[in-house]
């Protein structure tokens, strides 16, 4: 999912300069640069954010428990993973219902939001199973300690 969710940097990337070249240099933008610059920035962090769960990329702030004892930061752990995984539980559950009923299309470029929309609750869903994955690394450690 992140390695589709990354090819789609260089097109936004692509998008960008042109927009900014004609922009400057013809004094003329290109019409639809910002619907497109949303639907890829969707795209790209919707599919990436289970890779960046795995690798433990999302801000985390730790400065408090870190002074605590390994089975307290285990247990904290247990429970922020439990609420995250209530939080997107519920994100997968309205976003398909949201995407279900989606009929609307861009202004300028009339694209359909449908598929970007299903984005939410398929990205969610691999982050969902990144934080279950983390759930139970989490309850076997407390095993262990």
């Amino acid at each position: 999912m992140c390695i589709v969710g990354m090819s789609f940097v260089f097109p936004l990337i692509f998008l960008t300069i042109i927009d900014v070249l004609g922009r400057g240099l013809l004094n003329k933008p290109l019409p639809g640069t910002f619907e497109l610059s949303e639907y890829l920035l969707s795209v790209i962090i919707l599919l990436g954010v289970g890779y960046t769960q795995q690798v433990k990329g999302h801000v985390r702030v730790d400065f408090f428990i870190k002074k605590f004892p390994k089975r307290a930061n285990i247990i904290i752990n247990i429970i922020t993973i439990s609420l995250s995984l209530l939080i997107i539980g519920l994100l997968i559950y309205r976003g398909l219902l949201e995407a279900l009923q989606e009929k609307v299309v861009s202004d300028t470029l009339r694209i359909p939001q449908k598929p970007f929309k299903f984005l939410v609750p398929i990205g969610c869903f691999v982050l969902f199973l990144e934080l279950l994955v983390d759930f139970m690394e989490n309850l076997k450690n407390i095993k262990i300690k």
